[in-house]
């Protein structure tokens, strides 16, 4: 529908990338969706938008965080394994993957300045919490990466994009100000990630972020999809209609990444056997296209 020249979601990342991602905990990627693709996802987000806001579903001020959005538009679902984006995800959490948790948000210029608030955060709940060591120096596990798609032009400061610390994603904890009721600088070493209508960045959900207030006279809109291990319960409802032309359009990988599985054992990678169940989407298509490495513990 869209030209990627060729790409088909299954080109490996590279080692700079796997490298730059570890340090840094999240990633900036330029033009990952053509112009015309992104267009047509604006017009799809603009729609929902419209019949969310008639139900209701907005804030006072018109934003909305939609939770679960994929099967409201065939192009949400093709997202899942977006011929650029998908081979991050992949690439750096492996095979036994899926959707847990996906939104769409539209964030309209702020009506008034905001109250002080503190807003950085990792995500995971109790993921921060359930597994932690006594040992302060011990990074969490990852367990789960978004990749986010800008629709809107946030070239600039201001207008209300997602901020973050480069490399805090192996710290297990941000230092609080005394006074919540003032507001208070950002971190050290905060960055607002600027970028263009078609970029994305992906990042690890360890690093700590926060939302920014939109100051601007721009709408930001935004889709987010996250992807964690199948063996992790979902966090969004998320409930396709099997008997659906949407279901029916998802390929044997999109089904993977939206739940699907054979039986529970499947979902930990194996057959009721034991071994590695090669029938499981995504690892039968990245076996045959020779993209496994026993070098990379995700990708065995």
């Amino acid at each position: 529908m869209f030209d990627y020249a060729g790409r088909t979601g299954y080109e490996p990342i590279s080692e700079v990338d796997r490298k730059e991602f570890h340090e840094q905990g999240f990633m900036l990627l330029r033009n990952v969706l053509t112009e015309d693709h992104r267009a047509a996802l604006e017009a799809a987000v603009d729609r929902v938008y419209a019949e969310e806001k008639a139900a209701g579903n907005t804030t006072k001020d018109g934003t909305l965080h939609l939770l679960g959005f994929l099967d409201r538009d065939e192009l949400f679902g093709e997202l899942l394994t977006h011929p650029i984006a998908f081979p991050y995800m992949w690439g750096l959490a492996g095979w036994n993957i899926y959707t847990h948790h996906n939104h769409l948000d539209v964030t309209p210029p702020a009506l008034e300045p905001e109250k002080p608030y503190w807003g950085w955060h990792q995500d995971g709940y109790r993921q921060n919490s359930d597994p932690e060591t006594m040992d302060p120096n011990l990074p969490r596990p990852m367990f789960s990466l978004k990749v986010a798609y800008v629709l809107s032009d946030l070239s600039e400061k201001g207008r209300g994009a997602t901020k973050v610390i480069p490399g805090s994603h192996l710290w297990n904890s941000l230092p609080r100000p005394a006074d919540l009721t003032v507001q208070n600088p950002d971190p050290e070493g905060t960055v607002e990630i600027t970028a263009n209508p078609g970029d994305a960045f992906i990042f690890d959900r360890r690093q700590w972020h926060s939302r920014s207030t939109n100051l601007s006279t721009i709408t930001r809109k935004m889709l987010f999809v996250g992807y964690t291990y199948r063996w992790i319960r979902p966090l969004d409802e998320l409930h396709p209609d099997l008997a659906s032309q949407w279901w029916q359009n998802r390929t044997p990988v999109q089904r993977q990444l939206l739940g699907e599985g054979g039986h529970t054992a499947n979902y930990w990678g194996i057959n009721w056997d034991g071994y590695i169940d090669d029938e499981i989407p995504l690892r039968k298509e990245l076996k045959t296209r020779g993209l496994l490495d026993r070098s990379v513990p995700w990708l065995r």
